[in-house]
């Protein structure tokens, strides 16, 4: 098909090149502004720019999809279009361009988890499963009719960062799935239904700071879910530590925030149920390390998380 693709992060980038393995014809990406990054803030092209501009494809920074964006896409008479997290509404102007409609691929099984985090919320809730919905676009968020899903399973030590790189290349081989089964009028969509609908609201650093009075099985969940951002963290000694992977285990007493265990395998906490092991840290200006090897020489035993 004659398709026009728009995205922007990382996430993005799996389902353009299986849209090109494939041979469809992009004719142009749409993908956000450069943005400054880094320590200079430099301005950078998103992940899509760059796969795109090595793939000698045209590319639009549309600030937003005015009637100037509108007229440049009518005029490509685009077969579909791919969405794919690009941080921009579609207005029901640009919806309607393509014959076949404007397909996105969502990183949840709809509709649960509607919205901009739905990775890392589905890990903060304790879902089992995961995956991929092929949505053709409608003026609502993420509340088109369904077109193909697929499930993953999450474990209960899955991180946002991996089951990111386990989806995105399931998406790109949906996508291609149903690009096909479109050309061959065999797809059908179902709606979804509104009573098993959440909302995945975008992640904040301020909720990655952890609570210690709660349970250790939702603390391990959210150091999951934070990683690889916002991060979780706690002071310790005066210093914030980013806490990267950990886990809950049987364990009672203590107030909540203790260091009651120092060992080999990890810095064990007391919190409001259970004790929390984490199991890998990042010091202040330091690397990710092994929570026993970043406090060697500390002794945080008996100290508290604040």
């Amino acid at each position: 098909m004659r398709l026009v693709f728009a995205g922007t992060p990382e996430f993005a980038v799996p389902a353009l090149d299986a849209l090109l393995a494939a041979g469809h014809e992009i004719l142009a990406v749409l993908t956000q502004p450069d943005r400054p990054a880094g320590r200079g803030r430099q301005l950078t092209p998103t992940a899509v720019a760059i796969r795109a501009a090595g793939a000698g494809l045209p590319v639009h920074r549309f600030a937003r999809l005015d009637a100037t964006a509108q007229n440049a896409l009518r005029a490509l008479a685009p077969d579909a279009m791919v969405v794919v997290a690009y941080g921009l509404l579609l207005p029901q102007a640009v919806l309607d361009i393509p014959r076949h409609g404007c397909l996105n691929i969502h990183a949840s099984l709809l509709p649960r988890w509607r919205g901009a985090a739905p990775i890392a919320r589905a890990i903060e809730a304790g879902d089992t499963a995961s995956g991929i919905t092929i949505m053709r676009m409608d003026a609502g968020l993420d509340t088109g009719p369904m077109l193909l899903a697929e499930e993953l399973p999450i474990a209960p030590d899955t991180t946002s960062a991996a089951l990111h790189d386990a989806l995105a290349p399931l998406g790109g081989r949906l996508v291609v799935e149903a690009l096909d089964r479109l050309a061959r009028n065999d797809l059908r969509a179902i709606p979804q239904d509104e009573a098993g609908a959440t909302y995945a609201r975008k992640l904040s650093k301020e909720e990655a700071r952890l609570d210690w009075t709660r349970p250790a099985q939702l603390l391990a969940r959210r150091v999951c879910a934070f990683n690889p951002a916002p991060v979780a963290w706690g002071e310790l000694g005066g210093e914030r530590l980013r806490i990267w992977n950990a886990h809950a285990e049987r364990g009672a007493g203590d107030e909540p925030g203790a260091v009651i265990g120092f060992e080999p395998r990890g810095l064990i906490v007391a919190t409001g149920e259970d004790h929390l092991v984490i199991t890998r840290i990042q010091r202040p200006g330091g690397r990710t390390l092994p929570a026993a090897e970043a406090l060697r020489g500390m002794n945080p035993r008996g100290r508290h998380f604040a």
